[in-house]
């Protein structure tokens, strides 16, 4: 009579090394070996719904509780503008607002405002690249903003105008 006959806590181990052995021969036939390393542990404490959580997380969920994530993007990009276009174009014309994926730019000139207008599809396809494809559908520019010209015909100032008589 062996040891394992009168142990049956020596009984069951051996009966699960054989019940062990066998599961894993049937895997191996199955072509599903086990892992050979073991499982890995979230990294940190596991967090409750109170506890307090990082910073960058708490902004990003509370961004998509408000609805606020392309506002925030657009706003993104707004602040790196300089980093988008370039430094020499940044210098010039400043993205002014986003509506209904209509960018508004405002150049410095007339000459930065044409300029502005030929990349008109480089610049959509760049801030696509920024905020998701299909985002910005257009932009549209605006030149310097000077006073308002007067309307009416035109004028000569110091004159009578036409009742003016030469002698």
């Amino acid at each position: 009579m062996s040891d394992e006959d009168n142990n049956p806590t020596a009984k069951g181990v051996a009966m699960a090394r054989e019940k062990l052995a066998q599961a894993k021969a049937d895997a191996a036939k199955r072509g599903q070996l086990p892992r050979r390393e073991p499982r890995r542990k979230a990294a940190g404490p596991r967090r409750e719904g109170g506890d307090p959580q990082l910073f960058g997380r708490a902004i990003a969920d509370l961004l998509a509780d408000r609805g606020w994530e392309r506002s925030a993007a657009v706003g993104g990009v707004f602040g790196r503008w300089s980093d988008i276009v370039g430094p020499d174009l940044a210098a010039h014309a400043k993205p002014e607002s986003f509506d209904d994926g209509e960018v508004v730019i405002v150049a410095d000139s007339t000459a930065w405002a044409t300029q502005v207008r030929l990349l008109a599809r480089t610049l959509v396809r760049r801030l696509n690249e920024e905020l998701g494809d299909g985002t910005v559908t257009k932009v549209k520019v605006r030149g310097p903003q000077n006073a308002p010209r007067p309307t009416g015909g035109l004028r000569v100032t110091g004159r009578r105008g036409p009742r003016d008589t030469h002698g």
